[in-house]
């Protein structure tokens, strides 16, 4: 008997594209579009708080979003980003999809960790030739 593998909620962050969307639906997880919540150009630490109020995990890839990862990465207890969860894509947009589809198993992997307790939050960088999570 197979245990049955996590479904994620995930939100797009503008500059992620489409075909990562698609990737994460074909393997049976649920993507909100930038788009489709809010309009084009929406500050970065809004997008953040739209994830987390919708219980989505961030999937970003834009230069702007890294900055405010580095600002927030370690984030000290009370801050109003320490519950976002977010795989972040540090690869070119051709490669994201299939660096994402590569990383997937290990992403529900750490999503189960994550999800045991309500302290903890995921945050993996999936680079072209490495992959990295952040406990």
């Amino acid at each position: 008997m197979s245990k049955k593998k996590p479904t994620l909620r995930t939100f797009l962050d503008a500059g992620v594209p489409d075909s990562v969307g698609r990737k994460l639906e074909e393997f049976g997880h649920t993507v909100i579009y930038h788009r489709n919540a809010l309009p084009e150009r929406t500050p970065d630490d809004v997008v953040c708080i739209t994830a987390m109020e919708n219980d989505a995990i961030l999937v970003a890839i834009d230069g702007d979003m890294k900055q405010l990862a580095k600002r927030y990465g370690v984030t000290p207890k009370g801050d109003k980003f320490d519950k976002l969860s977010i795989i972040r894509l540090c690869c070119n947009e051709v490669l994201a999809a299939k660096r994402l589809e590569q990383a997937l198993p290990l992403i529900e992997v750490e999503w189960e960790y994550a999800t045991v307790k309500t302290a903890r939050r995921m945050w993996i960088d999936i680079f072209p030739h490495a992959i990295q999570t952040n406990r």
